[in-house]
């Protein structure tokens, strides 16, 4: 049995569980259009690494955090995230409620999720950078928390023109601000909190097993072109032009 037999048996178990949970949370969602509109971003993404397998696999590892946040979030969309009933279930198992132990005031089931978006989804982020750009050093932790970041933004601004777009009580229900004008705010630093969180264990791990770790990261921050851009890198490119041109007359 090969590697990449193993690998795609992996992923497609994966897909075949997800399947099985979407199928059974789009059974009576609490509210259907907004169901809809939360399930928007996430058909695009899971087409889009479908399609996306054959040329850029992801790791089992990146799979895996990439399913537990979808999952989670398929929760949010049949409840609605601001109305998830966490606490009547953490009561009914444990007999106490998390959110008296915890002193929270309002359902913070979109807070955790902003927090796990950030924390789940930087790995694979990473995983782009270091294979496509390959980001080193410094960079290979440096921008995949902002991309983390940016996402983190794109997605609030997202909900923003669709609450704005259809309003009323699909709009709210979309927002799930609950009534904190800085909802956006400390959702986007949540998310930015828990991409920290976990680039910070992939350094340390990196740092005990990568013999390269302090060599590359010093190599990352080493300045690899001493001519400045702008005006001196556009002057280069015009006298580089001017020169070849000859050269081409002549053929």
């Amino acid at each position: 049995m090969t590697a990449k037999y193993v690998h795609l048996r992996y992923l497609l178990i994966l897909a075949a569980l997800f399947s099985l949970l979407f199928a059974v949370l789009a059974v009576s969602p609490h509210d259907r259009s907004d169901w809809a509109l939360e399930n928007l971003l996430v058909l695009a993404f899971v087409v889009t690494l479908g399609l996306s397998y054959r040329a850029f696999p992801l790791s089992r590892l990146s799979y895996t955090l990439i399913f537990l946040f979808l999952c989670l979030h398929e929760i949010g969309a049949h409840y609605t995230y601001s109305e998830v009933p966490y606490d009547a279930w953490v009561t009914r198992v444990f007999g106490v409620s998390l959110n008296e132990l915890l002193g929270w005031e309002r359902n913070n089931f979109d807070r955790v999720l902003h927090f796990l978006f950030g924390a789940l989804l930087v790995y694979p982020i990473r995983e782009l950078y270091c294979r496509v750009a390959n980001a080193r050093g410094f960079w290979g932790y440096f921008f995949p928390l902002e991309l983390a970041m940016a996402a983190s933004m794109l997605y609030e601004l997202f909900e923003w023109g669709a609450a704005s777009l259809f309003g009323g009580d699909l709009g709210v229900a979309y927002l799930g601000t609950q009534g904190d004008i800085w909802d956006a705010h400390k959702d986007m630093l949540l998310a930015t909190v828990g991409a920290f969180a976990t680039l910070c264990i992939v350094l340390l791990i990196n740092l005990r097993v990568n013999p390269d770790f302090r060599s590359e990261w010093r190599n990352s921050l080493r300045v690899k072109r001493q001519r400045p851009l702008g005006e001196d890198e556009l002057e280069r490119l015009q006298q580089l032009r001017h020169s070849e041109a000859p050269e081409q007359h002549k053929r």
